[in-house]
């Protein structure tokens, strides 16, 4: 195949793009990565065409190159597209160099056996040190570029493979000094320094001379793959992040670098800071958290070094600064930062949050900065939240939770605000005039207020339960703060039970210092407001949560008074799944009584069956055996009401799909009625109850169509056929897609997709209305006559077997013959629904053939007819 213009290739590069899984199953997708390496050398594509070529080579490696060798031969092939460059500019070099290091990388090719890395990794060590920006790499407007991608290129291979350039640290500390692009420069070193620092203390050896700065050549000296095979194992994700890790995790400790060695690291480190300011900020935020993992723990290694730059940039604006500033104090605490400085980051962070231009993704910033804060001392142990020493009322009352703030700022004010509760009480603060308490129980107050109105937003509802769970979490053992929540809570219930999820969700999720009195005062909420039978349904998912061996005699009236009205099957088992916690609780007098009356008087049979089995296993299981036949199963779960109650509940409730041991096909044609009418075979592999066959027509020749229904099927035996009404709305064939819903004999629900059923022209052939008798040749006249001028007509030559003209009427015509003079002639007369007709004269038949000549009053099924008689005699 030739090679494909700009407008080919934009059209497959789209089709790539919408689905690339799909289209790389498909028959385009098996040679693209082929062919894009192939075009990449044709002269008739311009360089934006190729570069769009190597732009999805960066963004879908392995769908392109899946194993290790594709991608070492789309490697091999990239370099040597790249050395065939003319010396001119283009812009396809970054590309190439960027997209040869993508396969190694993505392909997992990247070794001392591969030759294409042993070709890539000399080359862009080569441009990155400017030695080979020469004759064969363009001219010198693009040396500069080209060393910034070679770096980006090494950067993206060391982080592949950790300690690979950890030979190579002196050369780089060299670049770093010349003439070149800092930021890539900066960042390579800093990314092999701190990956041969960790990887020579986790082997408990020195740096051994790796720091020193040199002159080495690029070609001849091998690449350190022992060390990256040492550095495999995972280290610590390349992304600012606190609150640290311990030492022994970081495996710094370990390291005892010589003077020697403690000074050249020394100067390493100083060497990138003082270049640091020329970074981006986001590559200062990087560079500084690779030194800082690179230097935390090290023995030797005070972090004074990076004293000045906390000078600089404890007035930063910029997040990602910040973000690095708040990193590096929880690697060094008080070793680097003082309690002036820790004073002063607090504020900076506290006035920041308050500001009211600031974004809501900046303000969330500053307060989960405020939440996490690194202290230097703190007081609590590890783990515990807690509100900075440092961070009182007073500095925070800007921060405060409003009603009127957004949802997310809300809630993470609201958690600032718990830990300045929690504070408070352990100061014991009475004396002062504002209270963070009293605010906080106001502010649940109007959360609840708001979630009480009738129809309000369910977001407020949420939001409402979201508080509550926070001030749980967070001042579970405080009761001064929890006995009013408790209060509220049940007051929202009283004015809201529709509410009742939100209420069994939080009862799920929080501990018993909220739980248990907040059960309580839910049960006495409903056995004693009953309410309208509209908050029925919310009273007894209520009391199957809350429902215990307390409150017996209240709690089982508020259920017989509820029988009366428990009309529904929702509500029916809703009242049993009540009865059943009463079970699991142990209580047994006045259930039992309870439980027969509910077996006679409920109107669903299930309700019933099911209130009889609780009584029997009440009356013949004693507590602990009680216990575990209601509760949780890990047996496979069964066909019956009581799966709902087991683990494998949603599972069972999941219509799952699989292969269908159910084989449909069409069988004779049935030419009476009113509508055409397709006649369904149907065969099984297995039992197959309650059986739906659902059909779909694309497009709209036909209306919809009604589902089939089998209630059970066995392999073997024989099943009568399927009727499906046909109701097209033009006269044409169809492919119907089958979908099949059926119930295993596990008592699991599948569903599966069946072939395609074909409906041809002739399945939709119906007989006239009975023609008046002694004159069916008149009925035909007429009929005939009628068709014109609206209508059409043909004539043609129909092929006869040997068996004639009277046998193939008989095997597909008879029932629509209206005049017979066998065995030459026969006028057909076929009724198409909608309200179409077709008329066939067969005339002075011959040995070898008839002619047919047709008369219809829709054009559109002339052809259809054609096509119907010619197949006719390949059938006799």
């Amino acid at each position: 195949m030739g090679p494909r213009s700009r407008e080919t290739w934009a059209q497959r590069l789209g089709a790539f793009r919408a689905s690339p899984s799909a289209f790389m199953a498909g028959p385009e997708g098996e040679d693209l990565g082929c062919d894009l390496l192939s075009e990449l050398r044709s002269e008739k594509l311009s360089e934006q065409t190729k570069v769009s070529l190597l732009a999805l080579s960066l963004e879908y490696p392995a769908q392109l190159w899946p194993d290790t060798a594709a991608a070492e031969a789309a490697a091999t092939s990239l370099l040597d597209t790249l050395v065939l460059l003319p010396p001119r500019p283009s812009a396809l070099r970054r590309p190439l160099l960027l997209a040869a290091t993508t396969a190694l990388a993505a392909g997992d090719a990247l070794g001392p056996t591969s030759a294409a890395s042993l070709r890539l990794l000399p080359l862009l060590l080569g441009l990155a040190s400017g030695s080979d920006l020469g004759r064969g790499f363009g001219p010198a407007s693009e040396q500069r570029s080209l060393q910034a991608t070679a770096c980006e290129c090494l950067r993206e291979l060391e982080s592949c493979k950790p300690g690979l350039l950890g030979g190579r640290l002196g050369l780089l500390r060299g670049l770093l000094g010349q003439e070149g692009p800092v930021q890539p420069l900066s960042l390579l070193l800093a990314l092999a320094l701190r990956n041969a620092l960790l990887i020579q203390a986790r082997a408990r050896a020195g740096l051994q001379g790796l720091l020193v700065a040199g002159d080495a050549p690029t070609v001849g000296i091998p690449w350190n793959w022992a060390l990256a095979e040492e550095g495999a194992a995972h280290l610590q994700p390349q992304a600012p992040s606190w609150p640290a890790a311990e030492v022994q995790e970081c495996g710094l400790a370990v390291l005892e670098p010589s003077p020697e060695e403690a000074r050249e690291l020394r100067a390493a480190v100083a060497q990138l800071l003082d270049t640091s300011y020329l970074l981006t900020p986001v590559a200062q935020a990087q560079l500084l958290w690779l030194l800082g993992w690179a230097l935390r723990g090290l023995r030797g290694q005070p972090p004074v070094l990076f004293k000045p730059q906390l000078v600089r940039l404890l007035g930063t604006a910029q997040l990602t600064l910040l973000h690095a500033i708040l990193a590096l104090k929880a690697a060094f605490g008080e070793a680097l930062f003082t309690a002036q400085d820790e004073a002063l980051l607090l504020r900076r962070l506290t006035l920041a949050a308050q500001h009211p231009a600031l974004p809501l993704s900046a303000h969330l910033f500053y307060l989960h900065c405020l939440l996490s804060f690194p202290e230097n001392w703190p007081l609590g142990p590890t783990g515990e939240e807690a509100a900075p020493l440092l961070l009182g009322p007073r500095l925070c009352r800007g921060l405060l939770p409003s009603l009127l703030h957004d949802p997310m700022a809300l809630l993470a004010r609201l958690h600032l605000l718990c830990l300045l509760c929690a504070d408070d009480e352990e100061k014991e603060e009475k004396a002062q005039d504002w209270s963070p308490q009293h605010y906080l129980e106001e502010l649940l107050a109007g959360l609840r207020q708001r979630a009480a109105l009738d129809g309000g937003p369910r977001a407020l509802a949420t939001l409402c339960f979201q508080a509550s769970y926070l001030v749980v979490r967070c001042l579970a053992m405080q009761p001064a703060v929890l006995t009013p929540l408790t209060r509220g809570l049940a007051q929202l219930y009283q004015s809201r039970p529709a509410l009742a999820p939100h209420f069994v969700d939080l009862l799920d999720r929080v501990g018993p210092e909220l739980g248990e009195p907040l059960r309580v005062v839910l049960r006495q909420e409903v056995v004693a407001r009953p309410g309208k039978d509209e908050a029925l349904c919310w009273h007894l998912q209520i009391l199957a949560k809350v429902a215990d061996g307390n409150a017996q005699s209240a709690t089982l009236g508020f259920l017989r008074a509820a029988a009366a009205r428990c009309t529904d099957w929702d509500l029916q088992q809703a009242l049993l799944q009540v009865c059943r916690a009463l079970l699991r609780a142990g209580v047994g007098k006045g259930l039992a009584d309870l439980l027969q009356a509910l077996a006679r008087q409920l109107e669903d049979p299930d309700g019933r069956d099911r209130a009889r089995l609780y009584y029997i296993l009440l009356a013949h299981l004693a507590g602990p055996k009680l216990g575990v036949a209601l509760g949780p199963s890990l047996a496979a779960p069964a066909a019956s009401s009581l799966v709902a109650e087991n683990q494998g509940f949603a599972a069972a409730l999941m219509v799952q799909e699989a292969p269908a041991p159910i084989r449909l096909s069409v069988g004779p044609r049935r030419a009476e009625g009113p509508v055409p009418v397709l006649q369904l075979q149907v065969e099984v592999l297995e039992p197959v109850y309650a059986l739906e066959l659902r059909f779909r027509v694309e497009g709209q020749l036909y209306a919809p169509l009604e589902a089939v229904h089998v209630p059970c099927l066995y392999p073997g035996r024989p099943c009568r056929p399927l009727l499906l009404p046909l109701q097209p709305r033009r006269p044409a064939p169809t492919h119907l897609d089958v979908r099949a819903l059926y119930t295993t004999p596990s008592g699991l629900t599948r569903h599966a997709h069946l072939p395609p059923l074909l409906v041809t022209f002739a399945d939709l052939f119906l007989p006239f209305p009975q023609s008046p008798e002694g004159d069916k040749q008149g009925f035909f006249e007429e009929l005939w006559d009628s068709c014109l001028p609206k209508g059409a007509e043909s004539s043609l030559w129909c092929p006869l077997g040997p068996q004639g003209l009277e046998a193939l009427v008989s095997h597909h015509l008879e029932p629509f013959v209206v005049v017979a003079k066998p065995p030459t002639s026969y006028h057909v007369a076929i009724h198409l629904p909608p309200n179409s007709r077709l008329l066939l004269r067969l005339e002075a038949a011959q040995v070898d053939g008839v002619p047919v000549a047709l008369r219809t009053d829709d054009w559109a099924v002339l052809p259809l007819a054609g096509d119907y008689l010619r197949g006719l005699s390949a059938t006799v």
